[in-house]
């Protein structure tokens, strides 16, 4: 497979194909394709796997898209503005993502649901107490919020993330909350009580524009009927 990613900050991947490639995405992520593309639903591993994607943040079915007689085009745009990031997955690489953040992959990639092992983590921290988790090989495409930031964390060192900037990290990256310290700072600082605190070793992705900080700032010109 052969890819190229477009047009940030409302970007586009456009896989190319090899004949009898075949491609996973959620519901309604296609935006265009070559007529030899052979679409099929299906739950893709099981009703257990699905009900793990559905909490996850996707959707219970999976749309197959594989490249019949020839070489094959299909192309997947973003949902939100920002940025699609391209990451390849191996057994000893996997990935942790924010819900929903899953564009498409190629089919070996394996989605399920990641749960916090700590559970302040995720009813605090701010990033929500189930993720998901990319396994298996093959190249994965993942959205995010607003531009993408990387860091690459060594054993010991952390960073500190506001409520809903982390898009992604690596599954051997560990994650725990802290509360603001200070009185003055938790009630009139406007970050929140808590922040999220991400260890490493491995990779971190953090975005400039999360949905709930765009979602909080727009709420006040909202009208509201009667």
């Amino acid at each position: 497979m052969k890819y190229s990613i477009k047009g940030e900050p409302l970007p586009v991947v456009i896989c190319d194909l090899e004949p009898n490639e075949v491609m996973i995405t959620e519901k309604g992520a296609m935006s265009w394709m070559s007529p030899n593309m052979k679409m099929e639903t299906s739950t893709n591993g099981g009703i257990g796997k699905a009900f793990g994607r559905m909490f996850s943040g996707e959707s219970f079915f999976q749309n197959r898209y594989t490249a019949v007689g020839g070489i094959g085009q299909i192309a997947f745009a973003s949902s939100f503005p920002g940025s699609i990031r391209a990451y390849e997955i191996t057994p000893d690489n996997p990935l942790i993502v924010q819900k929903s953040g899953f564009l498409a992959s190629e089919s070996t990639v394996e989605l399920s649901v990641f749960f916090r092992k700590k559970l302040g983590a995720g009813l605090f921290g701010g990033e929500g107490f189930i993720m998901q988790k990319l396994s298996g090989h093959g190249m994965a495409f993942v959205e995010i919020d607003g531009y993408a930031v990387e860091y690459e964390l060594r054993e010991g060192e952390s960073i500190i993330v506001d409520t809903g900037y982390l898009a992604a990290m690596s599954a051997t990256c560990t994650m725990d909350i802290v509360s603001v310290p200070g009185v003055k700072n938790a009630l009139f600082g406007g970050e929140g009580l808590f922040n999220t605190v991400v260890r490493g070793p491995g990779k971190v992705v953090l975005q400039t524009m999360p949905i709930n900080a765009v979602a909080g700032a727009i709420r006040p010109f909202i009208p509201t009927g009667n």
